[in-house]
């Protein structure tokens, strides 16, 4: 049996192990089960696939190529109140059961990538809680990863304790009013609420359908966007699919963020509820950032003033209507304290349904003006913890508690990543959330891979170590171009953002072998150079040397106006890298300023 505490569990990790033979999917995935089977005392799984159920997955990867699939053997949770074809989905509700005929196309696109589905993971019953303790028996309240008396956070609390236990590389949950993200803050793991639509909820079991997103828990941000882009597409199926923006597409994705301008909660408006623990982790957190982080007080009030409407303004009917059919016939099916929630939302009126989106659409211009002139807003993502006991004996105000910085985000339209940033003193995970206008996923993940780097905290709660994050892992060799840039490309100037944009990741700074001319090309701005083979009166010139993922070097090399082009340059230990060139007519009437050694240099005599 595989030693799992020796397996890199992130998914670049796993793609390295299956690349170097290390083991097979069949094996991880028996060691896996294995190992849930040991962890009793806390009920992740409302189901969890057979080794026969499982067999049909592990056939299909044995006739593919490990880089035709870019999840290939990599296991993975999904929430019970998204669809598993052939297995039940309950919602935490064994009344509610069924069988579907197909998966959720979420589910079906991170199969097709190659992904393993090991169960169905314990909820918060039809997803209404953000506590992970209102799961009735045979399942019962989720304990969190790092102390099982603290509550684990819901709704999707199995999926966030089965990747942060290490059972599995991500996981899917859903988020409406924090479900994504409280889990993820407690027990220290990445939470991505995407931009609604961008994944498509059918086969997902609604609570709030115009709010609902289904939601990804990993280790980190890296795992997260890659994640995120294999489970994404847009889905004529889903009345509110929504087709990703071009900013917001694959080739955004980088750690490379400077000078940022991040938002935070006014002093008055912060909330822990009398947790100084929780006040003096944030508050180090923000104290300890970079000098290149610049932090701005915002106004929370429109924020806060829109997430009251989630639970006291007419949203509540949709819950009701999501389980009309059951409270109807069978209200002890449910919970007390979900039928409590729920059972009211047959009474709001249409009146008031539209009073309430008058008010909502006020609070979102408010709180859009206070996004307009920085890159994100960051808060805490809960203000504090509570144990199970003090839950069960208060469900409905602490449960209101955890929800006070995540309730407005759907309501607002917004996208959210939370990220983890410390621990209490009793082990749980505390963390803050960043989070900016729909469409923005791939902004959010650079910051908060950022961000992360900077913490580098090892990962769940099984002593995962940390690895940078920035895509790097995940590119591998065969996956990208080396590209050597002399000018207006260079990092900090004009164009480098064309580099940026995709993706691609500054190597090293070096020169090219003493064979080379450099020439200011007339024109501008910006002001280019122009490299010049020439063996006879050549220097060395210095450049530097980017990575560019392989898909992104076509539209990066059309985008390079004449007399300027890609070929081949030789570096100073007599390596040939891609790089710009210019043929020698490109140079008429260029100035020759090779004396100076390179771009930069030059520039400084301007």
């Amino acid at each position: 049996m595989l030693n799992l505490e020796k397996i890199d569990l992130t998914v670049s990790g796993l793609l390295k192990h299956y690349r170097a033979g290390d083991f097979s999917p069949a094996q991880l995935i028996a060691a896996l089960l294995e190992k849930a089977d040991s962890i009793e005392h806390n009920p992740i799984w409302i189901s969890r696939l057979s080794s026969e159920q499982l067999q049909p997955y592990l056939t299909t990867l044995e006739r593919a190529e490990i880089d035709s699939l870019p999840l290939y053997g990599i296991p993975f949770a999904i929430k019970d109140n998204i669809d598993l074809a052939g297995v039940a989905t309950t919602a935490a509700c064994p009344e509610f059961s069924y069988v579907p005929e197909s998966s959720a196309s979420v589910v079906t696109n991170l199969i097709a990538a190659g992904a393993i589905p090991l169960g169905k993971t314990n909820m918060d019953q039809f997803a209404t809680g953000l506590v992970g303790v209102r799961s009735p028996e045979p399942w019962g309240p989720c304990k969190n990863a790092l102390n099982d008396t603290i509550i684990s956070g819901g709704s999707s609390s199995g999926s966030a304790v089965a990747v942060a236990l290490g059972l599995v590389s991500f996981s899917l949950g859903t988020d409406t009013a924090g479900s994504g993200r409280v889990p993820a803050s407690l027990n220290n793991l990445v939470g991505l609420k995407p931009t609604r639509g961008l994944l498509s909820c059918k086969g997902v079991v609604p609570a709030c359908k115009s709010l609902d997103c289904v939601s990804i828990f990993a280790f980190n941000c890296d795992d997260a966007n890659h994640v995120f882009d294999c489970a994404m597409s847009f889905d004529q199926a889903d009345a509110y699919s929504r087709k990703t923006a071009y900013c917001n597409s694959k080739r955004y994705y980088h750690a490379q963020q400077k000078q940022l301008r991040l938002g935070v909660p006014s002093k008055e408006s912060l909330e822990f509820f009398a947790c100084d623990e929780a006040h003096t982790l944030y508050t180090q957190f923000l104290e300890n950032l970079p000098p290149d982080i610049e932090t701005c007080e915002i106004d929370l009030a429109p924020f806060l003033q829109a997430a009251k409407l989630l639970y006291e303004g007419p949203w509540v009917a949709e819950r009701y209507l999501a389980t009309q059919k059951l409270i109807e016939s069978a209200p002890d099916a449910l919970l007390p304290v979900i039928k409590t929630i729920i059972g009211n939302g047959n009474k709001p009126l249409a009146l008031d349904a539209f009073a309430s989106n008058y008010k909502l659409q006020k609070f979102k211009q408010l709180a859009d003006q206070q996004l307009a002139n920085v890159d994100a807003i960051l808060t805490p993502t809960n203000p504090r913890y509570f144990s199970i006991t003090e839950v069960e004996q208060d469900p409905i105000a602490l449960n209101s508690k955890m929800g006070y910085y995540t309730n407005f985000m759907n309501l607002l339209d917004y996208a959210a990543i939370a990220i983890p940033i410390g621990f209490f003193k009793n082990g749980v995970g505390y963390g803050v959330t960043l989070f900016s206008h729909a469409q923005h996923d791939k902004h959010l993940l650079s910051i908060a891979a950022q961000l992360q780097n900077i913490q580098q905290l090892n990962y769940g709660a099984f002593g995962q170590a940390f690895k940078t994050q920035g895509n790097t892992a995940l590119a591998e060799p065969y996956q990208t171009i080396e590209v050597a840039v002399c000018g207006a490309h260079l990092e900090g100037l004009p164009l480098n953002w064309q580099l940026l944009e995709r993706g691609a990741q500054k190597l090293t700074s070096t020169t090219t072998s003493p064979n080379y001319r450099l020439y200011a090309l007339p024109g501008g701005p910006p002001h280019r150079p122009a490299l010049v083979r020439d063996n006879e009166s050549g220097a060395a010139i210095a450049l530097e040397i980017w990575r560019l993922p392989a898909a992104e070097f076509g539209s990066f090399v059309n985008e390079i106006p004449a007399p300027l082009g890609i070929g081949k340059v030789q570096l100073n230990d007599g390596t040939w890298v891609s790089g710009f060139i210019c043929d020698n007519w490109g140079i008429a009437g260029a100035k020759d300023i090779t004396e100076f050694g390179g771009w930069k240099a030059f520039l400084k005599t301007l």
